[in-house]
């Protein structure tokens, strides 16, 4: 008895709470009029409601739409960090190069005409070859001697008004003469493209030993200056006493990073000898790091044009005149002073 009137009460419960809901949902009669007043009651407290937590809403909506746009700006500003901080290291390095320059003319006397490599490859054939941007209006003249900061890079080949035409010291059509640091010892060295050079001494009693380096000499006929590093023996083939002794040279010039070169104007009254070689170095030393690596200069294959250049950041650079002492770091160089010298051929 008390189950069936407990199920017939929850039933008769159940049976107004539908009949409720029924009445609510309807458009007119008390159903409208409860709704109308519960609107007027909570109205409020939605709009309450919606205006505080409308910014988050938006916040999040608009997350997608400028995410992209800040990472494209961003992504922007690290790209031109980038190119500045290149720049930056390239004009470092520059100023580096002009430095190694002025010390090794300075020290021997060559007073020189600074010049900037403009292009790469031959001109005619497949000579390995580099174009600056000075000529004869700049004093330069066929034969005249081509140096950077690491010693000899080779020769003038040919010249216009404002340009000029530098054979390689590489170029298998190269000769120069050459002597053993320390010793009177005189050979021919030439160059084997990418290969070391070939040296051929002139006589078969030299004592030579690998990492023996070697530097210009004024004897044998050679027109280039004394004293220049050239670069150092990597293999020696042949007795002492044979007829024909002969080395292999890895030269101190990097040929595939050419970017700032010295055209000596006038050979120095005295022979500078042994005084331009760079220190040996020590064991345990850190090697030196690398050359700036010119757009300009990228090697190529052997027997292949070299790629043309990319267009320097930085200004090219102008006249400078190096006999006495070295220029000290951060001043200035003067304008060179033009001489006549003799347009030779090297040997």
């Amino acid at each position: 008895m008390r189950d069936s009137r407990r199920t017939r009460g929850v039933l008769v419960v159940l049976v107004l709470v539908s009949l409720t809901l029924i009445a609510l949902n309807g458009n007119s009669g008390p159903g409208r009029a409860l709704r109308n007043g519960a609107g007027a009651v909570l109205g409020p407290v939605q709009r309450v409601a919606a205006s505080a937590f409308r910014p988050i809403h938006s916040f999040f909506g608009g997350i997608g739409k400028n995410s992209q746009a800040q990472i494209d700006e961003l992504q922007r500003q690290n790209d031109a960090l980038r190119l500045a901080e290149r720049a930056s290291q390239y004009a470092r390095c520059r100023a580096g190069e002009l430095d190694a320059l002025l010390h090794i003319a300075g020290l021997g006397q060559y007073p020189i005409k600074a010049a900037q490599v403009i292009a790469v490859g031959p001109r005619q054939g497949f000579a390995w070859t580099v174009e600056i941007d000075a000529g004869s209006i700049d004093g330069l003249a066929a034969g005249m001697t081509v140096i950077n900061g690491d010693g000899l890079v080779g020769r003038v080949k040919t010249v216009s008004g404002s340009t000029s035409v530098v054979l390689l010291a590489i170029d298998p059509s190269f000769n120069v003469g050459a002597r053993v640091e320390g010793t009177m010892e005189i050979a021919i060295a030439g160059g084997q493209g990418t290969d070391p050079m070939q040296v051929q001494m002139l006589s078969g009693q030299a004592l030579l030993q690998p990492g023996d380096r070697m530097v210009t000499d004024t004897r044998a006929g050679s027109t280039f200056p004394g004293g220049i590093p050239i670069g150092t023996l990597l293999t020696v083939r042949g007795t002492v006493g044979s007829q024909a002794r002969y080395a292999t040279l890895q030269p101190f010039v990097n040929f595939t990073t050419i970017d700032l070169v010295g055209v000596i104007l006038q050979h120095p009254r005295t022979d500078p000898r042994d005084t331009l070689l760079p220190p040996r170095p020590t064991a345990g030393a850190v090697p030196s790091s690398p050359a700036c690596g010119s757009p300009s200069a990228a090697s190529a294959a052997a027997g292949q044009p070299f790629p043309a250049p990319a267009p320097s950041p930085s200004a090219t650079p102008g006249s400078v005149a190096t006999p006495g002492p070295t220029r000290r770091p951060g001043s200035s160089p003067s304008a060179h002073t033009t001489a006549s010298p003799t347009s030779s051929t090297g040997r």
